[in-house]
């Protein structure tokens, strides 16, 4: 499984952008998939997951009622919809998939990842 992330770039604070992981081939092996991110310093950091249909989603505190996780299986097609964005947003996104089902945060239960893409909101 090859992810690869787009959509990052520098945005003022406030601003929205839609962030976008290709997956393929995404086989029946992948269940969840979800969004980290890393801030320069700090560890990584969980943002959203989404079970395989799309039936639970979860969210990261600082996260939850501004961004919205979606997937589409047909196009094996991982997105983040961020709003109301924050200089504290400011990080490397990865796209994750793992073969386990359920909502899940922990970075160790994910055996696919992509290089990630730069997110940063200048205030």
């Amino acid at each position: 499984v090859h992810l690869v992330e787009s959509g990052g770039r520098l945005v003022q604070a406030g601003a929205s952008l839609r962030l976008s992981c290709a997956a393929s081939p995404l086989r029946d092996i992948v269940f969840t998939m979800a969004w980290f991110r890393q801030g320069l310093g700090k560890e990584r950091e969980f943002v959203a997951s989404i079970t395989r249909f799309g039936s639970e989603v979860e969210y990261g505190d600082s996260v939850k009622g501004r961004f919205t996780i979606s997937r589409d299986n047909a196009k094996n097609m991982l997105d983040l919809q961020m709003n109301s964005l924050k200089p504290e947003d400011t990080g490397l996104y990865y796209c994750a998939a793992s073969g386990s089902a359920g909502p899940i945060r922990r970075p160790s239960s994910y055996e696919y990842w992509g290089k990630g893409t730069q997110v940063t909101v200048s205030s």
